[in-house]
């Protein structure tokens, strides 16, 4: 008995995803084998705050690209090639932060949700958030061409070069935050420690906004399951876009599927795609991440994955 319920573990989707994520949130970082920094682009979130990075945030790149008025021809690539080929399924196997949501999940096991109205609302946080993003680096780039940039920068600060990764909870968690503290363990051997505590209120009003923004989102996700990927990651909306062009998609089956008196697939969706309202043939609905739970829950096995 035992040994099925290992077997039947084994052969679950998530089992491999889990791994996956795992091996995708060492590898991403570069400082674990030293490899130094390569031209890979990917549309996940991520940080650009480590120059031995081997793998870039492709929407961080696209606003840099922005500031320095050129085309973000690559990022830009990086979101078509990959929507179209896999669809959103690096937010649900590869990307750092989502990794780091499902982590967060675990502390709080019963979930709150949105009523339906309030959820349809809100998804059109994370469009809205890159509409803004995208309106700042374009408007910049433009008045930099223009060459009547300098006030408009002034005017945004920080904001004028990477607009969103300032304040991206996972430039703080994965870079902000870690450079504080090794700031701080390199300062203990060097100064007193109530000059260090000293220069804790000083520190940059950007910094206490990253951090709020942070433990907020971290809460956010603690409460309710995948809600910076539903709700506001841009990353996202652009993948949910292209989400619908791709070759990948879900196919269920109407001979297997007990869709009178079965709504597991539905109840687990960590995104709440609504399964049994889509096509059978093949269905690759915007905010699908294809992490799988609902053919891993699916006692009739009648999920399963079609490409094209």
């Amino acid at each position: 008995m035992q040994k099925d319920k290992i077997k039947q573990a084994l052969l679950k989707y998530s089992t491999y995803r889990r791994i996956v994520q795992f091996l995708s949130f060492i590898f991403f970082s570069a400082m674990v084998f030293n490899l130094g920094s390569l031209p890979l682009l990917l549309p996940v979130l991520w940080t650009w705050g480590y120059q031995q990075n081997i793998v870039g945030d492709a929407f961080t790149a696209m606003q840099l690209g922005f500031y320095e008025v050129a085309f973000p021809w690559l990022a830009l690539a990086s979101f078509l090639i990959t929507g179209v080929l896999i669809g959103k399924s690096l937010c649900g196997w590869v990307c750092p932060f989502g990794f780091i949501q499902e982590l967060v999940g675990f502390i709080k096991r019963k979930k709150k949700e949105a009523a339906p109205r309030t959820h349809d609302t809100l998804l059109y946080g994370k469009y809205l958030v890159l509409t803004i993003t995208l309106f700042i680096s374009v408007t910049f780039s433009a008045s930099k061409l223009a060459k009547i940039s300098s006030g408009y920068e002034r005017a945004l600060g920080v904001f004028a070069r990477i607009p969103f990764t300032a304040i991206s909870p996972a430039e703080t968690l994965f870079a902000t935050l870690p450079q504080g503290i090794q700031y701080f363990h390199t300062a203990l051997f060097e100064k007193p420690v109530l000059d260090i505590l000293s220069e804790i209120p000083a520190l940059p009003v950007i910094f206490w906004a990253q951090l709020v923004i942070m433990i907020l989102v971290l809460v956010f996700a603690a409460l309710v399951p995948r809600s910076w990927c539903r709700y506001i990651c841009p990353h996202g909306a652009f993948m949910a876009i292209m989400n619908r062009f791709s070759f990948l998609g879900l196919r269920r089956d109407p001979v297997k599927c007990a869709k009178a008196s079965c709504r597991d697939c539905v109840a687990v969706c960590p995104m709440r795609v609504p399964i049994l309202e889509l096509p059978w043939e093949k269905f690759s609905h915007p905010e699908c991440i294809y992490c799988m739970k609902c053919a891993d829950v699916c006692q009739d096995k009648a999920i399963k994955i079609k490409y094209p």
